[in-house]
């Protein structure tokens, strides 16, 4: 396993983070305690979830699955916790958001299910533009202070939110944003105008979630002609017939590398700047070993050109303005 720092900060987690939105909606406990397993043998130290996940609403299934896994093997310290508040999790009109009460609620009901004293990564779920960032910080603050949560993250901010939310935080002397969850895959780069190098500027660490672009790079449609075809390439069956003519070229481009489609498109965020670790959401152990082969596949100059290629940048490429002006 390789192992960074999280942003700015002197925190060391994996290059991989371990995702689990399945836990509870795709994964019964059992199964999801194995992924857990597996993935601590392998190395990954940072494990993600959000008080939202599960299969029925405002149950928290996730973390629940998560809190059992900490009590039957004790491994709590060797873990880096991420979850997420702003989705309701329940039916009243304070029961969402990022409000501070919400904030401090959701909070305490995460550290219950999840049979902790703390979170080490709180994440803002999605920006809540009814909220000022003074309230937002004075709960961060407070939870920071109580030793419940180390660090704060956004999740699916714009570029100008991390700057907004980050200056408000510096008039309260707080450490501010350390990390952002953001949509970002070959198939997905629209981030790398503002958001990328916002984040970069602020010492904010890319957490990329959907990297397979739900499936479609992950040698969907050879799965299909095989007859293999999981869930998520079954369902997005659109979405695979939208984009196959580029995906025609890029597996076979994969398979002259002699690699996975699934290892390629990681290894290529792997290697984008600002990139601290994709979020893999593995649903068996053969899903994270393709995980973990993106680790020993480096893409040279010339296999990074003709990425490219099939799946250009926004515009003429990089942050903006450049990208769409001169």
């Amino acid at each position: 396993m390789q192992y960074t720092k999280l942003g700015r900060t002197g925190l060391t987690v994996s290059r991989l983070c371990l995702g689990t939105m399945n836990f509870g909606w795709q994964l019964g406990e059992a199964d999801s305690h194995a992924i857990l397993d597996r993935g601590l043998a392998d190395g990954i130290n940072f494990v993600d979830t959000a008080d939202m996940y599960g299969a029925r609403d405002y149950e928290g299934t996730s973390e629940t699955y998560i809190g059992t896994w900490f009590a039957r093997t004790g491994r709590r310290d060797e873990v880096v916790l991420a979850t997420k508040v702003y989705q309701p999790m329940g039916d009243g009109p304070n029961d969402r958001g990022l409000s501070a009460r919400h904030i401090v609620a959701a909070c305490e009901a995460s550290l219950r299910r999840l049979g902790t004293d703390r979170i080490d990564l709180y994440q803002m779920h999605h920006v809540d533009r009814a909220t000022p960032w003074e309230e937002i910080w004075q709960a961060m603050d407070l939870l920071v202070a109580q030793g419940k949560v180390l660090y704060v993250g956004s999740s699916n901010f714009a570029g100008w939110h991390l700057v907004a939310a980050n200056a408000a935080a510096r008039r309260r002397r707080s450490l501010g944003l350390v990390s952002e969850q953001l949509k970002y895959s070959l198939l997905t780069r629209h981030v790398e105008l503002e958001v990328v190098p916002a984040a970069r500027a602020l010492g904010i660490g890319l957490l990329p979630w959907s990297p397979l672009a739900q499936g479609v790079l992950s040698g969907a449609l050879r799965k299909h002609r095989e007859g293999a075809a999981g869930r998520t390439t079954s369902h997005a069956a659109a979405r695979v017939e939208q984009h196959r003519e580029v995906l025609e070229v890029y597996e076979g481009f994969c398979a002259d590398l002699g690699r996975h489609p699934a290892a390629v498109a990681l290894a290529w965020l792997l290697s984008r700047p600002g990139v601290t670790a994709p979020i893999v959401g593995p649903r068996n152990p053969q899903q994270l070993d393709l995980a973990l082969e993106a680790l020993e596949t480096p893409l040279d100059d010339a296999a990074s050109a003709r990425l490219d290629e099939m799946f250009p940048p926004v515009g003429n490429g990089g942050p903006g303005p450049e990208a769409w002006a001169w």
